[in-house]
């Protein structure tokens, strides 16, 4: 009966210092959580960078899907599986929250892009003295941009031509990437003499080094002003808003001024 009695009471000990212990390990809800994140495309090398860093702080994943802002939030609307969004504009996140999609009291402009005017590293292009002018020079016969439909850095290179009375002497010989990317992809691969590219491109590590470029004068298009925005349908809100907190940061913010953005934030 001792024995029986010595065995309860150590089964009862095991049992009280377990749960014990368990109550007071700290919770970490967030460690091995994954978002996904739906980015346009010229922030494909700053925004990795930047989600590394956060999954070495917080032990939350960050899993990246880069295209066109338009295409995007056609994406969205159709039911993608998207925990936060980053457009090259502010006005493709405005367009979700008025839909509902989007949670508009976390809307806020986290960075401003930049156009440039790219050639290769070998072209006989002076780009970087003759900026928009070269675009008139007979060997240039094909001329990379963005899809202006749903590409704002494709809207923006297309005012930039207007602005300079450009557009009707080379809108033949335009070249539609699906996104800031593939425009980059075409100037770089040769299958466009010149390319409007973001900056973030020309100075990623994959770009650098291996072209010139002039940098578009921002009067020439309508500022690429960036927002972001949790997404409604998000089933990580919490991990969420750590990382739109966490673009914040100065630690994420010097990423973005390397890469070439500008922080004017929204008053």
């Amino acid at each position: 009966m001792m024995k029986t009695n010595m065995r309860c009471r150590s089964v009862f000990l095991l049992i009280t210092v377990t749960l014990v212990s368990a109550v007071s390990l700290p919770a970490q809800p967030s460690a091995g959580t994954q978002i996904v994140v739906a980015a346009a495309a010229d922030l494909s090398s700053a925004l990795k960078e930047i989600g590394d860093d956060f999954e070495k702080n917080t032990g939350v994943k960050v899993q990246f899907s880069f295209a066109a802002s338009g295409a995007l939030t056609q994406q969205i609307e159709n039911g993608a599986p998207f925990d936060v969004f980053f457009s090259a504009d502010m006005d493709y996140p405005r367009h979700l929250i008025a839909a509902g999609e989007a949670d508009g009291a976390t809307l806020y402009q986290y960075a401003v892009g930049k156009l440039v005017l790219w050639v290769p590293e070998d072209s006989p292009l002076d780009v970087e003295h003759k900026g928009i002018q070269v675009l008139l020079d007979p060997s240039v016969k094909k001329i990379a941009i963005a899809n202006p439909q749903h590409a704002p850095y494709g809207r923006a290179a297309v005012a930039a031509l207007s602005h300079f009375k450009l557009y009707d002497q080379v809108k033949d010989r335009l070249v539609l990437g699906e996104n800031i990317a593939q425009a980059a992809q075409f100037a770089e691969s040769g299958n466009a003499q010149v390319g409007f590219v973001a900056l973030a491109h020309a100075v990623a590590p994959a770009m650098k080094g291996k072209g010139k470029y002039w940098e578009v004068p921002a009067d020439a298009y309508p500022p690429l002003a960036q927002g972001a925005v949790l997404l409604s349908h998000s089933q990580h809100k919490k991990e969420a808003a750590e990382f739109l907190a966490y673009m914040r940061t100065k630690e994420a913010q010097d990423v973005l001024l390397r890469y070439g953005f500008s922080l004017l934030q929204q008053k």
